[in-house]
């Protein structure tokens, strides 16, 4: 028996991403979504390429980490309850060029995501090898919590405005008016890094934020993320509300004071700097570790992305 045997792996298997919270270097609880695949001896599987290695870096300094398995896009599964899984991460130096250790992650990863196989052909190569430089990152659970899926909102509801659009209008309010829901990312009592899904209302001085009862957030460094994606996988869309997490009345309030929005913000040339960015991300891992670009070994990437467009075409 292990931890995550408590979760219903049906449900975990089925959901395309999860929320994965690390704790930057000043504490704040930072959420990105990230595919993961659950392996047989009970840890999870995440992977990040060194274009984005802040998860990796911020596991390497503090292994606390957790995931929310809540938003059920791609699953099949209608009203799939939420799985938040607390544990400690473990991410070693090795930077690996091919499929071996992962190959059944990189096998979902092309079955559920069709035109990542497209990265693998000779016209994609120069543009994409970055995004096989790969760091593993190995989730121990330690925790697991299964909770219903957020209530639907009712049909006769009207959606909340972006908030205040005075002279000082809240950083972030239109990024999250754009989304039915959010993602809390916040600490407990002892600093572990907690997440919960919740509609952030915005007020005049922050987003009212509420939260189940087992998720035991307290005031402190926090963050609001939103993110989305259609049933292949395609179409991502993310952003990150940074900011301080306040008592308010009987309830809790997010003071946003930063938005991180690594793909854009749906500008036509967000496309073109991101590939610039990653291409100069990537440089730099590798310059600060005295290390030469390694070679991507791409014979492996396509059979293995051939071996799944044949099985699906069977």
């Amino acid at each position: 028996m292990t931890v995550l045997d408590s979760a219903p792996h049906d449900v975990l298997d089925a959901y395309r991403t999860c929320e994965f919270v690390t704790l930057g270097r000043d504490g704040t609880p930072l959420a990105w979504p990230t595919a993961v695949r659950r392996r047989e001896d009970g840890t999870l599987l995440l992977t990040t390429s060194l274009a984005f290695a802040q998860k990796a870096l911020n596991v390497r300094r503090d292994g606390r980490v957790a995931l929310l398995f809540s938003d059920s896009t791609g699953s099949g599964i209608d009203h799939a309850p939420q799985v938040f899984v607390a544990g400690r991460a473990a991410c070693p130096d090795q930077i690996m060029t091919g499929p071996q250790g992962a190959e059944d992650y990189w096998r979902m990863l092309f079955e559920r995501q069709p035109h990542s196989r497209s990265y693998v052909t000779a016209p994609m190569r120069r543009l994409m090898d970055w995004y096989y430089l790969r760091l593993l990152i190995t989730v121990t659970p330690e925790q697991v919590i299964v909770r219903p899926p957020l209530p639907p909102l009712p049909s006769s509801s009207v959606p909340e405005q972006a908030g205040p659009r005075g002279r000082n209008p809240l950083p972030g309010a239109d990024r999250l008016a754009r989304f039915p829901s959010a993602v809390l990312a916040a600490r407990d009592a002892f600093g572990v890094p907690v997440l919960a899904r919740t509609r952030p209302v915005p007020t005049d001085d922050g987003f009212v934020v509420d939260v189940p009862s087992d998720c035991a957030a307290v005031p402190g460094p926090a963050s609001l993320l939103v993110h989305r994606h259609d049933d292949r996988l395609n179409h991502m869309d993310n952003a990150l509300v940074r900011g301080e997490l306040r008592m308010s009345g009987d309830g809790l309030l997010l003071v946003p004071t930063k938005v991180v929005e690594p793909m854009g913000s749906g500008r036509p040339t967000d496309a073109v700097r991101l590939l610039r960015r990653t291409k100069r991300t990537t440089r730099r891992y590798l310059e600060q570790r005295g290390l030469q670009r390694p070679r991507v070994q791409w014979d492996e990437f396509r059979a293995l992305a051939t071996s799944v467009r044949q099985r699906r075409d069977a």
